[in-house]
């Protein structure tokens, strides 16, 4: 199955996981942790650890495109949330 991880640098990891799981709840099962959460669409699943300096998301899916969109939404969200960040794309390492 193949997998990626990436590193959002932020102050505000644990408030981008809520909300991220928050606003995905309202169509896929979500799963709220106390150190983040995961995200589980019918493509793969996102799962989300807040660390003090950083928020990481790591994503997996059935195929390579199936990843491939799921970060792509994952990320499109993420930055919508942290628009006062700057545009800064997540940069996924298998």
């Amino acid at each position: 199955m193949p997998h990626s991880t990436a590193h959002f640098e932020t102050e505000h990891g644990k408030r981008y996981a809520s909300q991220l799981c928050r606003h995905f709840a309202h169509k896929i099962e979500t799963v709220e942790t106390e150190e983040g959460g995961e995200c589980r669409f019918s493509i793969g699943t996102a799962r989300l650890r807040a660390a003090p300096d950083r928020l990481i998301i790591e994503a997996s899916a059935p195929t390579a495109e199936e990843l491939a969109e799921l970060q792509s939404v994952v990320e499109r969200h993420l930055l919508r949330f942290a628009f006062r960040e700057g545009d800064r794309p997540l940069d996924w390492a298998a």
